[in-house]
């Protein structure tokens, strides 16, 4: 079958990443969920001041103001995630969920959840 991919910033669940989830499940017949965060992900690295500092170099402007929601503990930030998928009421019971690691280095994918 098809695999949709969404994907977005430390590869949380948020509240549109939910919402296109609810979607691929009743409109486009998904049935597994996949939750891959990676290894080296800029999200787990820096702190929120490294990355404002960091994109406020490149935007040459401040950026300070603005909040990037990093990642302190990637395997608690993941099995949260799982959570909010497998509790949210629009996702059906029979929809697989499993929370994997990607590692960059190794190319190995690795369940968690």
């Amino acid at each position: 079958g098809d695999a949709k991919i969404f994907r977005n910033p430390g590869g949380r669940v948020t509240p549109q990443a939910l919402e296109a989830l609810v979607l691929g499940v009743h409109l486009l017949n998904v049935s597994r969920v996949l939750v891959v965060p990676h290894t080296r992900c800029a999200m787990t690295a820096n702190t929120e001041r490294e990355l404002q500092e960091r994109i406020s170099a490149s935007a040459g402007q401040d950026a300070g103001w603005h909040h990037f929601h990093v990642i302190e503990d990637q395997l608690s930030a993941l099995a949260e995630d799982i959570r909010r998928v497998r509790s949210h009421p629009l996702i059906p019971d029979h929809v697989q969920v499993g929370g994997f690691i990607y590692d960059v280095d190794t190319g190995l994918l690795t369940q968690h959840i």
